[in-house]
C-alpha cells in the first residue's frame, strides 16, 4: 500500500490492565510476548498443548497466581504446527522463560513491527517474456488449468465478499484436500463463502490485548475488508475476470483479472483499523495474531502464501520474525511463501521479509500512466498525471503555495509544502496552486483554503496517482522547475488542468518504483534480497465498499476497484505465478519454483535497454533482484537450484540458530554463502578470494549441454568450473565451484560490486545476479 498510509500504531488501553488485575501489579510493564518452542511433534492432544503452554506460565508466575488468571493471561496458544504461545508477561517473566528448556526465542508481539505494504499489468508482463512467445500468457494459463484446485492463502485486512472479482461461476467443487473453516461473525456468514472464496478467518486475540475491545463502528468483527487493500491483494492473486472495470473517473477501464483467474483463495485476516486512529493513519497488525494465521493456514491446506505485510524490527534474528518462523513451517511443507519487500526505499538496507526460504518481491512500473497535463497561461503544456476526474474549465491565476502562506506556519524547509492549515484562504481563493509535495494532504489543504485546483510537485520519474477529492494533477521534478520560472517571470500567471486520460505503451517501462525498498540484506547480506521485482505501481484491482478511494474520512466516495501502489501490490503478482507453476509442476519444491522465476527473469525493459530506477540511473540487484519477472519462461527455467528443508536448518546453523532440537549443527558450518541459491552474495570477503557451490538439477530436456558465461563484478574476477555442464537424462544433478577473487587494486570498501553469470543451452538462459564486498 502507499507509503505511510498504513503506520502500525501501540495503543495501551484501561482494558489491559483491568485484564491483568489480580496477577500483575499495575505498577509493572507488561506486553505479550511470543514464546516460541518450534514444531509440534503430533503425539499431543489439543488441550494438552495448551496445557503444556500454561504450565510455562505457572511456572514464572507463581504459586499465589490462579489457574484462572494464568490462562487469562494466555492470548494464543498455537495447537496445529507451529509449537508456542503469547502470553501477557512482565520483563522478568520473560527472562525466566527464556532460560526454559525448548524455548528457542522469546520476543516482543510488537504492534509496530508489522506494516502492510488488475486491467493491464498482466498484459504488460507479457511483452517481457519475447517475441518467440506469441500468446504466451494465454498458454501459461491453460496449461495450468488457470490455477484451479491451487490453493492461495492471503494474509492481509480480510476481503469483501460480494465483489464481482470473487463471483464462482463455472467453477468446480472445493478441492477435497480442504480442511478450512468460514468463519462467521458481523456481517459474515458461510454464504459469503463459495466455491472462490473457499475459506476466511479472523484473528482478533493479540490486537485486543493491546487495544482493548474492537471498535465496532470502524472496523468489522469478522473477515470482512473496511479497508481495502486485503480486497485488492486478494483479487490481484486471483480474481475472476471482469469487465468494463475502471477506478473512479473511468481511469485504467478494461477487463480486472488476477494472475490466476481459478485459484481458490483462502482469507486470513490479521490487519485491523489501528484504535483511535482515521484510516489514513494507519491499520495494526500484531505479530501474535499473524503467527497464529500461519499455523491455520498450514493445517488449512493452502498451496501458496501472498503476504503483503513486511515484520520491521530492530532484530537481526530469524526466531524473532513471525513472518520468517511462519515462513520456514509451510515451507518444511512445500508452502510457497511470497511476500513484499516493504516501501521504504529508495533509501538502502530497508529491505524487509529477507529470510532464505521467502521469495521477496520489489515493485516497479507498468507501460501505462493516466496523463493530466497542464496548460500555462503562454501555451506551454507541462506534463502531469492524476486520476483525479477534472472537468475542463477556462484558466486561472497560477500561484506558487510558498507566496501564498499564513506568516509564521512554515519554516525555511516546510514552505512550498502546502501543509495542513499553512495557506492563507483570502490569498488562495479562486486559484491554481502549485505545492512542491505529492501527497493527499497538499492537495487537501488547497481545497480548505479555497483553491480551484492544485498542482503537485514529484521528485521522482515515475508518479504514484492518487483519486484526489478537488482538481488535482501531479507533475515531475522538470516540470515543477518550468512552472516556478513561469510563475517567476510572467505577471499574470495563469493555469488549468487539462482532463485526464489514460495511456497505454508509454516507455520506458518497467521502471524500478521509487518506494520499493532496497538492499543489502541487514539480517544476512550473503544472501541477495529482493528476489526479484513486478508490478507493483498504480495498480487496479478490487476494494472494499466500505472504504473510499482515498481512504480518509472526508472520502465518501464508494467504488468497487481502486488504483493502488506499493510492493503490496507486487507481490500478489508473484503469487499469482507461483499457483500457475504450482498447478503445472505439482512436484516442483518452493526453492525450485523460487528458482524458475529468478533466473527466468529479465534485468531489461520492454525496448530492450536495462531496467531504470526512479532517479532515472540503471537499477542493481538491490533493487529488482534477479529481475523483472517472465511468467511464460519460468514454467520452463530449463535449470532449477533446489533446497530444502535440512538445507535451511544447515544455514541457520551459519547464523548461530538451533531450530529444531533433533537437528545438530555439523562441527564445520558451511559459509551462508554456499546455501544454493539463485544468486550468489559474499560480503565481507576477509581475504583475496571465497569459493562456494552450487548445485543445479536438469529440468528442460534429456541429452542437453549447458555453457558458462561470466560478468565479474567490477574490482573482482570470477572463475566457474566446469565451464561446461553435460546432461542426459530429466532431474540429473551437477555441481559448480565459483572462486571470487579481489583484484590487487581494489580498496577495502563497504559498496557492492554487481555481475552475473549465465548457464544456456541455447533454448534456455539460467541467469544469476552476483554481488560481492570486500567488507561488511
Amino acid at each position: 500500500m502507499k507509503k505511510n498510509h498504513h503506520i502500525i500504531v501501540f495503543f495501551f488501553s484501561l482494558f489491559l490492565i483491568m485484564r491483568l488485575g489480580s496477577f500483575v501489579s499495575c505498577s509493572e510493564e507488561t506486553k505479550v510476548y511470543i514464546v516460541y518452542l518450534g514444531e509440534h511433534n503430533g503425539d499431543k492432544t489439543l488441550k494438552e498443548i495448551e496445557d503444556h503452554h500454561c504450565s510455562f506460565l505457572h511456572s514464572v508466575k507463581g504459586t499465589t497466581t490462579s489457574k484462572e488468571d494464568v490462562r487469562a493471561s494466555l492470548v494464543h496458544s498455537y495447537k496445529n504446527v507451529i509449537n508456542g504461545f503469547s502470553a501477557v508477561l512482565t520483563p522478568q517473566e520473560v527472562d525466566m522463560i527464556s532460560g526454559m528448556e525448548g524455548v528457542i526465542s522469546v520476543f516482543h508481539s510488537d504492534p509496530h513491527a508489522i506494516k502492510l505494504h488488475t486491467t493491464r499489468s498482466w498484459d504488460f508482463a507479457s511483452l517481457l517474456e519475447g517475441t518467440p512467445l506469441v500468446n504466451s500468457r494465454e498458454e501459461l494459463l491453460k496449461n495450468a488449468n488457470y490455477g484451479e484446485d491451487i490453493i492461495v492463502g492471503v494474509m492481509d485486512t480480510g476481503v469483501w465478499p460480494e465483489s464481482s472479482s470473487f463471483n464462482d461461476e463455472g467453477m468446480g467443487p472445493v478441492p477435497k484436500s480442504w480442511n478450512g473453516i468460514c468463519q462467521e461473525d458481523v456481517a459474515f456468514n458461510a454464504s459469503h463463502c463459495n466455491r472462490k472464496l473457499i475459506g476466511a478467518r479472523y484473528y482478533l486475540k493479540g490486537y485486543e490485548a493491546f487495544a482493548g475491545p474492537l471498535n465496532e463502528t470502524r472496523d468489522f468483527r469478522s473477515p470482512r475488508d473496511v479497508d481495502g487493500h486485503g480486497t485488492h491483494t486478494a483479487s490481484t492473486v486471483g480474481g475472476r475476470r471482469v469487465s468494463n472495470a475502471s477506478a473512479i473517473g473511468g481511469f485504467a477501464k478494461g477487463t480486472a483479472t488476477g494472475g490466476a483467474p481459478n485459484v481458490r483463495l483462502a482469507i486470513y485476516k490479521v490487519c485491523w483499523t489501528a484504535p483511535d486512529q482515521s484510516l489514513t493513519e494507519g491499520v495494526t497488525c500484531l505479530p501474535d495474531d499473524t503467527l497464529a494465521a500461519f499455523d491455520d493456514a498450514i493445517a488449512d491446506g493452502v498451496h501458496v502464501l501472498s503476504i503483503s505485510l513486511t515484520f520491521q524490527s530492530e532484530t537481526k534474528y530469524y526466531t524473532e520474525d513471525p513472518i520468517a518462523i511462519g515462513s520456514l513451517h509451510a515451507v518444511k511443507r512445500n508452502i510457497v511463501v511470497s511476500c513484499s519487500a516493504g516501501n521504504d526505499g529508495p533509501t538502502p538496507s530497508t529491505v524487509a521479509n529477507v529470510a532464505p526460504w521467502i521469495i521477496t518481491v520489489g515493485a516497479s512500473s507498468i507501460d501505462r500512466v493516466f496523463s493530466s497535463p497542464i496548460l500555462l497561461g503562454n501555451g506551454m503544456i507541462v506534463e502531469g498525471q492524476t486520476v483525479t476526474p477534472i472537468r475542463r474549465r477556462r484558466l486561472h491565476p497560477l500561484v506558487y503555495a510558498g507566496d501564498v502562506e499564513i506568516r509564521g506556519t512554515t519554516a525555511s524547509n516546510t514552505t512550498g509544502t502546502c501543509l495542513p492549515g499553512t495557506l492563507s484562504r483570502k490569498l488562495v481563493r479562486g486559484k491554481v496552486v502549485l505545492c512542491i509535495n505529492n501527497v493527499r494532504e497538499a492537495s487537501m489543504e488547497v481545497k480548505r483554503a479555497g483553491g480551484v485546483a492544485a498542482i503537485l510537485g514529484n521528485s521522482f520519474n515515475e508518479i504514484q496517482v492518487i483519486p484526489f477529492l478537488n482538481p488535482a494533477t501531479v507533475t515531475f521534478l522538470d516540470g515543477l522547475k518550468t512552472i516556478v520560472a513561469y510563475i517567476r517571470t510572467e505577471k499574470y500567471p495563469m493555469a488549468t488542468l487539462v482532463p485526464g486520460n489514460t495511456m497505454i505503451g508509454t516507455k520506458p517501462a518497467p521502471v524500478m518504483a521509487p518506494f520499493s525498498s532496497k538492499g543489502p540484506n541487514v539480517v544476512d547480506p550473503n544472501i541477495l534480497k529482493p528476489d526479484i521485482t513486478a508490478p507493483g505501481f498504480n495498480i487496479l484491482a478490487a476494494w472494499s465498499e466500505a472504504s473510499s478511494p482515498l481512504n480518509m474520512p472526508e472520502d465518501r466516495r464508494v467504488v468497487k476497484y481502486n488504483i493502488v501502489s506499493g510492493t503490496s501490490m507486487s507481490c500478489p503478482h508473484v503469487s499469482a505465478v507461483i499457483a500457475l507453476l504450482k498447478s503445472i509442476h505439482p512436484d516442483w519444491s518452493s526453492a525450485a519454483i523460487r528458482s524458475a522465476l529468478m533466473t527466468t527473469s529479465t534485468i531489461n525493459n520492454a525496448v530492450g535497454r536495462p531496467i531504470k530506477n526512479a532517479t532515472g540511473d540503471d537499477a542493481n540487484p538491490f533493487e529488482y533482484g534477479s529481475g523483472h519477472f517472465r511468467p511464460s519462461r519460468a514454467a520452463d527455467p530449463g535449470l532449477i537450484y533446489d533446497a530444502t528443508y535440512t538445507d535451511y536448518l544447515l544455514y541457520l546453523c551459519s547464523q548461530n540458530i538451533r531450530q529444531v532440537s533433533s537437528y545438530n549443527c555439523p562441527d564445520k558450518v558451511p559459509a551462508a554463502s554456499n546455501l544454493n541459491y539463485p544468486s550468489l552474495a559474499i560480503a565481507n570477503m576477509r581475504g583475496s578470494s571465497r569459493t562456494v557451490t552450487r548445485v543445479v538439477t536438469n529440468v528442460g530436456k534429456d541429452n542437453s549441454t549447458y555453457i558458462l558465461a561470466v560478468s565479474s563484478p567490477p574490482g573482482y574476477i570470477v572463475d566457474i568450473v566446469p565451464k561446461i555442464l553435460r546432461f542426459s537424462k530429466l532431474g540429473e544433478k551437477h555441481n559448480f565451484s565459483i572462486t571470487v577473487t579481489a583484484q590487487s587494486s581494489i580498496e577495502s570498501r563497504n559498496e557492492f560490486s554487481f555481475g552475473w553469470y549465465t548457464w544456456s543451452d541455447g533454448v534456455h538462459m539460467v541467469r544469476s545476479p552476483i554481488a560481492v564486498s570486500s567488507s561488511a
